[in-house]
């Protein structure tokens, strides 16, 4: 989406809150939306999923109703937020990650529950196969674990002599915990060594840094709501240490980070839109099975890696989906 484009779209985003809650008296379907983050964070998701459910006739205040709540990156508010989508009884949830699907599938079991992106859905116990989910929870797969090897292989490519690398994720959460195995695995295969900080809060982050200096050669940054919430914190540390960062997402690039390379998060949020139309109008989630991601953009930022004292090859810049100047 181009950047006015998305400007134009958010251009109403204050009002979405004040206008679901102003149709919710009337009989509109209502969809109970779980942002993980902040409606800053989340804008550009939230916009690609309101222009496709537009595309679709579905428009909020006319034909539907939009309940946004934003969990800040806690845990504890998933599960307070799906506790109130469940008492206002709304037509379906959606919402993004493991743990706030998971609170949203405790929350009830009859509610139809879509997931704009789940790291791995089976593995995680969310849905009984990708082909048939079966019970009330349906939605898209962003695929992080499965990109863990390729973006070690770009890390290879533009930080010469990588020898050290450190993780940094939120192992509380399951989807995480499953990227960091497969990190781990990729960085055997490379002969890396591997230092990984474990992240539950946000008080943690200094300390972690502090434990790798003079340890770590890159940083590997597992995407999810808490490190999307301090991700310029993330960077502002890593940029003072020296290290190149790789990312999951282009947020994290946008806001200092080198390079990211993983699923488009606004088209899965677009393409989230379509499972809710088949829902609304009369499928069961159960029956729509789980879809993949098939759009990955590589984003670099030349400024940062300027900053790091990085060439990036010319042959790197022409694979770039985006680079950020």
């Amino acid at each position: 989406m181009k950047r006015r484009q998305f400007i134009t779209l958010l251009g109403g985003a204050a009002a979405w809150p004040l206008a679901a809650r102003a149709q919710r008296p009337g009989k509109l379907p209502t969809i109970g939306f779980l942002g993980p983050a902040t409606p800053s964070v989340e804008g550009q998701r939230v916009a690609a999923f309101v222009q496709r459910l537009r595309e679709l006739g579905w428009i909020d205040g006319r034909d539907l109703a939009i309940e946004y709540r934003w969990a800040e990156g806690r845990n504890e508010r998933y599960v307070e937020i799906a506790a109130e989508f469940a008492r206002l009884k709304v037509d379906v949830i959606v919402t993004l990650g493991t743990i706030a699907v998971t609170a949203a599938k405790q929350a009830t079991a009859v509610t139809p529950i879509v997931f704009a992106a789940v790291s791995d859905p089976v593995g995680t116990g969310l849905v009984a196969s990708l082909a048939r989910p079966g019970g009330n929870v349906t939605g898209l797969s962003n695929q992080l674990p499965d990109t863990a090897g390729k973006k070690l292989e770009l890390l290879r490519e533009v930080v010469s002599g990588l020898r050290r690398l450190a993780i940094m994720a939120n192992v509380s959460n399951p989807g995480v915990a499953l990227e960091v195995d497969e990190v781990q695995a990729a960085a055997r295969t490379f002969d890396l060594a591997v230092t990984t900080s474990q992240i539950r809060r946000v008080e943690d982050f200094a300390s972690a840094f502090d434990a790798l200096k003079g340890r770590a050669d890159a940083l590997y940054v597992c995407a999810e709501p808490l490190m999307n919430m301090n991700r310029v914190r993330i960077n502002t540390l890593a940029l003072g240490m020296r290290l190149p960062t790789m990312y999951g997402s282009r947020e994290y690039v946008e806001a200092g980070g080198l390079m990211s390379y993983g699923a488009n998060i606004p088209d899965l949020y677009r393409r989230a839109a379509d499972f809710v139309d088949k829902i609304l109008r009369g499928a069961k989630p159960g029956d729509i099975p789980v879809e993949q991601a098939t759009k990955f953009d590589l984003i670099i930022n030349l400024t940062t890696a300027k900053v790091l004292g990085l060439t990036i090859p010319e042959s790197f810049l022409l694979r770039a989906d985006e680079v950020i100047e």
